[in-house]
């Protein structure tokens, strides 16, 4: 755009500095016969042009002309028309440079004209002839010139665009990603250095939180284990039953912990793929046993073929295990939960419980939220590992409540055979 854009306005002030050069110069030649103006005793005007100027405003030259008018625009004295006209119209004046002169108490306007259309009169014509003469050969190099500047634009940003794509790709599951180094401009290459060292130090410090928190969960197995032992040589046959109740809910707590310890160190293959209607029925008779326990039943139900999607068996396996867990420690009893597999690559789990709140539908996926803190049966850990793994997935976790009571928890996977869920 600077390329096309300068010549423009070189062109605009040479063509604006001729004219006032024009300008200039028919001023000059006006106050010259200004002084060519002399009052008689009879108070009349007389102009006595010298022969050197005579030939310069002679109609046969035709080059320059002359006009003297007085206050009323009478014309006094002039090189091509007649004395006494008076200017009624704009077209009836000189056009080029003037100057007013108080002659014997009359005010006069001297104006000269330059015709620059006369053969002598080269300077506009270089100026005016300036695209027709050399404009097409110009203007093509000019956008030559500017495709090149962005073609070479556009290379020396490719790789902070490559850059700015893996920086899209950082998060809590992807530390590991450094922004590329290869071909970085030798400016921007200590602030590409900067970021990479300022990732080392996050990737670190989520490598010491991961890692405490699996060490913490290790270490609360064992006491866990010997607590229950003892718990269980108790007499007292009803505070031992409470007692293992706590236990088992510590237990679970451990295990979640654990479960958000490994799945933070997880890195999903984008290659993997799994049969979410397998995972689905491993799940529901792993926890019917749970379901019975609590005079609850679980049942399987969708498509029995196959559903394919791009994900990991293990962690699928995890989030559907909380998902229907936590719909059975909700749903009323003897009530049923549903854990329907689709040939969409969805699966919907669904309870009898009290549904929940419109409020609380992006709340409870926070990791320690409970609507209710004074119950004891949970940390609020299972619905948040249900999001770290659909986020993992680049899947889709959603919450309605159901029209006759009870909710519904939606997970959408991208079938494995299509690129488009």
């Amino acid at each position: 755009m600077v390329a096309i854009v300068l010549p423009l306005v070189l062109f605009w002030l040479l063509d604006s500095e001729i004219e006032q050069l024009h300008r200039d110069g028919m001023r000059a030649q006006a106050e010259v016969l200004a002084e060519r103006i002399v009052a008689l005793p009879d108070g009349s005007l007389t102009f006595n042009l010298p022969d050197s100027l005579k030939g310069l405003y002679s109609e046969a030259y035709g080059r320059y002309q002359y006009d003297i008018r007085d206050d009323d625009g009478r014309l006094l004295f002039s090189s091509h028309r007649r004395p006494g006209a008076v200017a009624r119209r704009p077209s009836e004046t000189i056009s080029g440079a003037g100057v007013t002169r108080n002659v014997a108490g009359k005010t006069l306007r001297i104006q000269v004209a330059e015709d620059l259309s006369h053969r002598d009169v080269i300077i506009d014509d270089i100026v005016s002839n300036f695209f027709r003469r050399v404009g097409w050969i110009t203007i093509p190099i000019l956008l030559v010139l500017l495709a090149t500047d962005i073609i070479i634009f556009r290379r020396a940003i490719a790789p902070l665009w490559r850059a700015s794509q893996e920086a899209s790709n950082i998060g809590p599951a992807r530390t590991d990603i450094r922004l590329p180094t290869a071909q970085i401009p030798r400016e921007i290459m200590p602030l590409v250095t900067a970021v990479n060292q300022a990732l080392d130090r996050l990737e670190g410090g989520f490598r010491v939180q991961r890692q405490f928190t699996a060490d913490a969960a290790h270490q609360l197995r064992t006491p866990l284990a010997i607590l229950r032992t003892r718990i269980e040589t108790l007499n007292d046959g009803v505070a031992r039953q409470a007692l293992l109740a706590d236990i088992e809910a510590m237990s679970r707590i451990v295990a979640q912990l654990l479960e958000i310890a490994e799945l933070d160190t997880l890195v999903l293959d984008p290659g993997d793929t799994a049969d979410l209607r397998a995972v689905c029925a491993e799940v529901v008779g792993a926890i019917a046993p749970l379901a019975i326990a609590q005079h609850k039943e679980i049942a399987l139900k969708g498509t029995d073929a196959p559903v394919l999607i791009h994900g990991n068996s293990e962690m699928l396996q995890r989030a559907i295990f909380n998902l229907a867990e936590n719909a059975i420690k909700f749903t009323a009893s003897s009530t049923s939960v549903d854990v329907e597999v689709r040939a969409d690559g969805s699966v919907r789990v669904r309870d009898h419980g009290p549904g929940i709140a419109e409020a609380e539908r992006e709340l409870i996926f926070q990791r320690f939220w409970r609507a209710d803190r004074r119950r004891s049966d949970g940390a609020g850990l299972g619905l948040s590992i249900v999001r770290a793994v659909a986020d993992d997935h680049a899947a889709t976790v959603a919450v309605a409540n159901l029209p006759g009571g009870g909710a519904e928890f939606t997970l959408r996977f991208r079938l494995a055979d299509s690129s488009i869920h």
